[in-house]
């Protein structure tokens, strides 16, 4: 596999004779300089041990403390406080929102690697046409977090295997100006993260059934593309899981007959359909075990350690 941004190109295989042929054929058609084993990507820093790959972006996340003058800070336990509900009205306009929005986007970037952060600068960024004090508030919450554990990556274990595992969940009506739920699901290869996301839902929502069918359908679309995806690279995969925590939900794409579904039909015949090509298997997970929790709502302490540990997160840098 070849991946080009601009004139930074990596290569990347199983076939170490192929790749010195391609590289080979490269340096006869440009000019090119060959820097070893990868390390460092557009910001993205990479480790390699026995273990796995851990991928990270520690320099830039220290880069940004330092943007904001918190080197100093105390750092935090997690990103974002409980139950806290962040509006367009409450509080005053920022002076600068500049500075806001400049930060927002630097952790948009960061959060490439850090799932743990996706959910608290997902809501940040619905108030980049108008920050106030309390969103910049939140925001420097964040850094203070990430005070605590700037080298903190993404583990790609080497012993992993290749079979597809999504967890979605719902935070339904969450969102206090628009009434909108929001969507959440991780999608993990064996152990290993590959894609996550956090996004309010485009309409309300009737119910949580509704809300959390949404997702189970958003959740299918993102399996469906990586099977699809594998397939091209030639990587035979078993049907993917998709765990929810809602009984009636699974009760509904398992049952075609079922009353008082026509507001959600579209959603039900994704998921069914897909269910019925054997593409995917639907499994309850308990609440508790939900990994998708930390992209749908602020958590405290310890249950957001647990649910980070479980995404296969991992610091390989000592505390500054």
């Amino acid at each position: 596999m070849v991946l080009i941004y601009v004139d930074d190109i990596v290569i990347t295989g199983n076939d170490a004779t192929a790749i010195q042929s391609l590289k080979q054929f490269l340096q006869q058609q440009f000019h090119i300089r060959d820097l070893g084993l990868l390390k460092y990507f557009l910001g993205l820093e990479v480790a390699r041990s026995k273990v796995g790959i851990v991928i990270s972006q520690r320099k830039y996340t220290l880069e940004i403390i330092d943007d904001v003058g918190y080197l100093g800070a105390q750092p935090s336990n997690f990103p974002m406080e409980m139950n806290l509900k962040l509006t367009d009205y409450q509080g005053d306009l920022l002076h600068d929102p500049t500075r806001y929005r400049r930060l927002v986007g630097q952790l948009i970037y960061l959060a490439i690697t850090r799932p743990d952060i996706t959910y608290s600068v997902n809501i940040l960024s619905q108030f980049m046409h108008a920050p106030r004090k309390p969103h910049w508030d939140v925001a420097l919450r964040i850094i203070k977090y990430l005070k605590g554990s700037p080298g903190l990556g993404l583990l790609f274990s080497s012993s992993n295997s290749f079979a597809l595992k999504a967890y979605c969940d719902t935070n339904w009506v969450n969102c206090p100006m628009t009434r909108r739920s929001t969507t959440s699901y991780c999608v993990l290869l064996g152990n290993s993260l590959i894609s996550w996301k956090s996004k309010k839902q485009k309409i309300v929502s009737r119910s949580s059934l509704e809300a959390e069918y949404s997702s189970m359908a958003t959740s299918t679309y993102e399996l469906t593309w990586l099977r699809y995806l594998l397939n091209d690279m030639q990587v035979s995969t078993r049907p993917a899981r998709l765990l929810c925590d809602n009984q009636v939900a699974l009760h509904i794409a398992a049952n075609p007959v079922y009353e008082r579904t026509k507001h959600i039909e579209l959603y039900c015949h994704v998921v069914r359909e897909k269910i019925q090509d054997g593409q995917i298997i639907t499994e309850f997970v308990p609440s508790h075990l939900q990994s998708a929790d930390v992209f749908t709502k602020a958590l405290g302490g310890n249950v957001f350690k647990e649910l980070r540990i479980k995404l296969n997160m991992l610091n390989i840098h000592a505390p500054t």
